[in-house]
């Protein structure tokens, strides 16, 4: 297999080398739909899919195509992939020339990138959240819907183990297990730091599958179909078990989260905005009413409720008694909001009236 220097993968997704991350993921999204061994049943078509794979996993990421373009123009800074081990075990130069990776104060560019990929770092997989838009029929009925989406699948090659041969990690060679380091820099002193070669783990891969860089797992296309059941509403959420990102190192999978929209019961923005208004109002109005002041309070009730108003008939009512039921819980917070300052604002009310009786009662004027 070729090393990430012989590749170019800019070639291999179509775009220049000056594209935009947007640019890349288009040409990634298109590539992928054609390849996809689902759909291409060419000999060639599932090696070139992962190809593909592995050109956007690189490109997307800001600080793996910085080292990737790096290590292609044959600058200093790439550095390849870091010395060789030494028969003493662990590696002749862990820092490749350099305590901070290259130069006097370098980040890193080329030896610690093979060797970060060592780290054995078991982690669960994240979710994958993914919206949903059907229309009310759809959600009222039930409809299955198949959805097409990036993840993080399990390796092919090490079947999501990081590890081509060996089964177990290994305590690792650079910092004896202890997951940190402490490097004499000289006129900086001592300075403790993380292990590059484990992240901190204490544990490495014994032999990285070069396909995954010892992750188990890479970056694909993956299809799900997914069954919205009847009597949805907006807001629901359809779980699938398993299909949301790979674990590293043969850890536990996310699940896909798929959230219903149904735009027939979804308030707008404004919408939202303006019942949180009327509902403002409301603890205002019955003040006043109760009191015999709402002359006084007139501003703190006109004024939000014309305001709420317009930004609710801006967008348009709907019919749904679902998307009303939503309106009601954004009034309702509205009220909770207004409901707290009146409540304050009786409080203050009556310690100002109290404290003028007493000013009154306590002295006498000539």
């Amino acid at each position: 297999m070729a090393s990430m220097n012989d590749k170019d993968y800019y070639a291999i997704l179509g775009v220049s080398k000056d594209a935009s991350t947007e640019e890349i993921r288009k040409a990634f999204q298109a590539k992928a739909r054609k390849l996809h061994p689902d759909v291409n049943k060419a000999p060639d078509a599932e090696e070139r899919f992962k190809e593909v794979s592995e050109a956007y996993a690189v490109l997307s990421d800001e600080d793996k195509r910085r080292r990737y373009d790096a290590m292609r123009s044959g600058s200093p800074f790439g550095g390849g992939y870091g010395a060789p081990p030494n028969p003493q075990g662990g590696y002749a130069d862990p820092f490749g020339g350099s305590p901070f990776g290259w130069g006097p104060f370098g980040a890193g560019f080329g030896g610690a990138s093979r060797r970060r990929s060592r780290a054995y770092n078991p982690q669960v997989g994240a979710d994958v959240v993914y919206e949903l838009t059907v229309n009310a029929d759809a959600a009222a009925k039930g409809t299955r819907r198949g959805v097409t989406y990036q993840r993080y699948a399990p390796c092919d090659v090490c079947h999501g183990s990081g590890s081509v041969v060996s089964e177990h990690a290994e305590t690792c060679p650079t910092c004896g297990g202890r997951g940190h380091i402490t490097v004499d820099t000289g006129i900086f002193g001592v300075v403790a730091m993380t292990c590059p070669e484990c992240e901190g783990t204490g544990k490495v891969v014994a032999d990285p599958c070069r396909a995954c860089g010892g992750s188990g797992r890479t970056l694909t296309a993956s299809e799900v179909v997914v069954e919205v059941p009847a009597g949805s509403h907006d807001g629901d959420v359809v779980r699938v078990a398993g299909m949301g990102n790979a674990g590293t190192n043969g850890s536990k999978p996310g699940d896909f989260v798929c959230r219903v929209c149904v735009p027939e019961e979804r308030l707008t923005r404004g919408q939202v905005t303006g019942f949180n208004c009327i509902g403002f109002a409301a603890p205002f109005l019955v003040l006043g009413l109760i009191t015999q002041t709402l002359a006084s309070l007139a501003l703190l009730v006109a004024v939000p409720v014309v305001v709420g108003v317009y930004l609710v008939a801006r967008d348009g009512l709907r019919r749904s008694a679902r998307w009303w039921r939503n309106a009601g819980v954004a009034a309702a917070n509205g009220a909770s909001n207004g409901l707290m300052i009146a409540v304050l604002f009786v409080l203050l009310f009556s310690c100002t009236t109290g404290l003028g009786m007493r000013g009154y009662m306590g002295y006498r004027y000539y």
